[in-house]
């Protein structure tokens, strides 16, 4: 089982308090996860402050942009990947540029690279930086994918697509790694159908046992009505993380936390599946003692979860999430081979 670190990259106001992490901060965040033994460090990506948030919090958000942030770490780092949990393409135009960005990253790390890539929670943040662009952005990942494919495999690359337009590109190098996996985010059966089709792994968002174990069936059947050996698809999910010494801390720890919060703003977008199935937010998520922790894990790794990605820890400042880090690996992950 792999376990991978949500980076506050774009979390303020959000996950977090504002203000939360500085840049310094960020770089020792992701060396402590690699010297506590975190597979991954993945990082969000937001470009302007969503409507909520700025109703809640009367200074701005610092929002990090996440490729940069990740090569910064890959300089002060050896072993970690870099993730990104997720990239919105539809926020970034120019595929090509982004396709040299990550090519670049991939080579400058070492080959550490992990694109997890979706169409972005919020609307509203699309319409701020593209008024005048009609997508329908679930389009626009798909062919983000596979025009990031061309543009990574062929000598010279040309694509007309309905978004995307490039001729005769001959971009050098390409990613080190061979292929470059590419992981898709969100929780409903579009998301599992482009996993099928197009992606190294899943990246679904926190959900109970049962739904889980459903989703993965589903994409299993998926992945084999489009010729692909399924288990060769990484199930990546990302949860949110509150460790305590019993249940009760945890919990309370949790409900007074940004995090919730946070949780509770996306009742009507990425979680409104399982808030309209009653699901509870603990539920879905691994809040509690390191022993309860890791008996949910080790159920999730049962159904075909082998990744817990981008945990997101209850935390409002970086000592108490380096805390949450620290109790986390002691107890889960180095009980986990």
């Amino acid at each position: 089982m792999r376990f991978s670190l949500g980076l506050p990259t774009a979390m303020e106001g959000m996950m977090y308090p504002v203000p939360f992490a500085k840049p310094q901060e960020l770089i020792e965040i992701a060396k402590y996860a690699e010297e506590l033994g975190y597979y991954a460090v993945m990082g969000n990506d937001h470009m302007s402050t969503q409507a909520y948030v700025r109703k809640e919090f009367d200074m701005p958000t610092n929002f990090w942009e996440v490729l940069i942030t990740l090569s910064t770490i890959a300089a002060e780092t050896s072993t970690l990947r870099l993730a990104t949990g997720v990239l919105i393409p539809a926020m970034r135009r120019d595929i090509v540029v982004l396709a040299k960005q990550i090519a670049t990253l991939d080579q400058f790390s070492g080959g550490r690279v992990l694109l997890g890539m979706g169409i972005g929670a919020y609307r509203e943040e699309f319409n701020a930086l593209h008024p005048n662009w009609n997508v329908h952005r679930g389009e626009l990942l798909e062919e983000s994918v596979q025009a990031l494919r061309v543009l990574f495999t062929e000598r010279t690359a040309s694509w007309e697509g309905k978004y995307y337009q490039f001729s005769d590109v001959e971009m050098y190098p390409k990613p080190l790694q061979d292929p470059l996996p590419i992981y898709i985010g969100g929780n409903n059966v579009k998301a599992l159908e482009r996993t099928a089709r197009l992606g190294q792994g899943w990246l679904g968002a926190g959900m109970p046992l049962n739904q889980m174990a459903t989703s993965i069936e589903r994409l299993k059947q998926l992945a084999e009505q489009n010729g692909r050996d399924w288990s060769s698809i990484e199930i990546a999910p990302q949860f949110v993380g509150c460790v305590d010494v019993n249940h009760e801390a945890a919990s309370k720890r949790f409900h007074n936390s940004q995090m919730y919060q946070h949780l509770l703003s996306l009742s009507g977008t990425t979680l409104k599946d399982q808030v309209k199935a009653g699901v509870d937010f603990e539920e879905m998520d691994l809040i509690g003692t390191p022993e309860e922790i890791l008996d949910k894990v080790k159920q999730y790794e049962a159904v075909g979860v082998n990744h817990v990605s981008g945990i997101l820890f209850t935390a409002n400042s970086v000592s108490e999430l380096k805390e949450q880090m620290h109790m986390f690996a002691e107890g889960v992950i180095r009980h986990c081979p």
